[in-house]
């Protein structure tokens, strides 16, 4: 049993980073708590366990009595004068007792305190091991693939985990993967003891892929100031500079794309979009969608949304797979964006402006003239084509205006809507 022991010495001060001390308290408490549920009671039980040997020893302190009334606590005089000839009524001697004396519910409620306690001691090495690096990248080496496609990950002397829900569906892992993740926490576990829960989904993973690439980003010189991710798909990080030599879009993508490649090879091709930051949401929406020009931006404030207008072409490249770019860059300025078609937008404007000249007011058959602010060659140029009145424009949509007069279609779109809220105020 002693060499048992000692395998099992070995093996916890190695494997889990318990010390011996510890262990070997742990066991001393346990079997001395299992000696006096064993011994009907008895309360006067020293347990020693020699850390060098293994050895175990159970001495119990009984009181030398001419009659015993109580086995637990007091001997005769007969017995104990065999293993002290000097001994007299009185006294107090000290007698070994075998730990199979314990009985079998003792013993059992010995493994189970060792167990707990050892539980305990494990989790206060985890604790302390990687409760200060929590944020971290830390490597292992994949030992198990458990329920729900969680992995166990050998750290080396702990066994942490990697949750399916926390690395990409698009990544496969096998025993014996060698795996890079985030230490994201570290956490109680239901039978007492903790473990180490780690992530490659979360965007601060990202973040420390960068700082091993980057050493402006270490050094203070460049900030992340805000990253979103999509995990697996897309990630935008918006970057700014203390330095205003440094460009810190360009620090980060590194030369010929050297370093934002290899985080790029590490997220096993996620799409990275490396922007610069700005605290106005209107520049840093602009950023997040470069190079795509966005042809009109409409804020509501009470909703909190806004509502860009842009070009058919570039309506899938900012959509994005699944709407990806655009709900990653509404995370990243604090602001829900919709998106909409030129052409839809613009079907949507001509029926609310033929609305608009269906209506009674005698504004609308006045002179184009009354309308303020429009460029008089502009002027000439409708007119000459019919349209005098807004009541005729407002009928008529952008490419038809543009079609019939001298005017590009961007002007005549702008015309209308001009002529629209001129109307509308004179309403008001």
């Amino acid at each position: 049993m002693n060499k048992d022991l000692l395998a099992i010495f070995e093996y916890l001060e190695r494997e889990k980073g318990i010390k011996r001390d510890t262990i070997v308290k742990a066991i001393e408490e346990a079997l001395l708590i299992a000696a006096r549920k064993g011994l009907q009671g008895m309360n006067n039980v020293q347990i020693t366990v020699n850390p060098k040997t293994a050895e175990i020893l159970a001495i119990a302190e009984k009181e030398i009595v001419e009659k015993v009334e109580y086995p637990s606590e007091e001997i005769s005089l007969e017995l104990a004068r065999e293993m002290d000839s000097n001994c007299q009524i009185g006294d107090w001697i000290d007698i070994e007792v075998s730990i199979e004396a314990f009985g079998r519910i003792a013993a059992q409620v010995a493994r189970q305190l060792i167990s707990q306690k050892l539980r305990n001691a494990e989790r206060d090495v985890i604790y302390q091991e990687y409760r200060g690096r929590i944020g971290e990248l830390i490597s292992g080496t994949v030992s198990r693939v458990g329920k729900q496609h969680t992995l166990v990950i050998n750290l080396g002397k702990v066994e942490a985990v990697l949750p399916g829900r926390f690395y990409p569906k698009t990544e496969k892992y096998h025993i014996g993967d060698k795996v890079l993740a985030l230490l994201y926490d570290v956490q109680d576990t239901e039978n007492g003891g903790a473990e180490v829960i780690l992530s490659r989904s979360h965007p601060e993973f990202v973040s420390g892929l960068f700082m091993q690439e980057v050493p402006e980003l270490n050094d203070g010189l460049i900030i992340i100031n805000k990253i979103v991710r999509d995990a697996g798909f897309r990630t935008k990080m918006a970057v700014s500079s203390l330095d205003s030599k440094i460009d810190p879009v360009g620090a980060c993508v590194g030369v010929r794309g050297t370093r934002v490649k290899n985080v790029i090879r590490e997220l096993n091709n996620e799409k990275i979009d490396v922007i610069p930051f700005s605290d106005d949401p209107f520049v840093l929406l602009k950023n997040a969608f470069s190079p795509v020009e966005v042809r009109k931006a409409d804020y509501d404030e009470d909703q909190n949304v806004i509502t860009l207008i842009i070009n058919d072409e570039d309506y899938p490249a900012i959509l994005g797979k699944k709407g990806t770019n655009v709900r990653l860059t509404s995370e990243l300025i604090g602001v829900k964006v919709e998106v909409h078609k030129m052409t839809e937008h613009q079907k949507e404007l001509t029926h609310i402006r033929r609305q608009l000249a269906l209506s009674e007011d005698t504004a609308l058959d006045e002179s184009i003239h009354k309308i303020e602010e429009i460029n008089q060659l502009v002027v000439d140029s409708i007119i000459a084509a019919g349209f005098d009145t807004p009541r005729k424009l407002l009928q008529v949509s952008p490419q038809e205006l543009a079609k019939l007069t001298d005017i590009s279609l961007q002007m005549a779109d702008d015309l209308l809507e001009h002529v629209r809220k001129g109307i509308l105020s004179n309403k008001t």
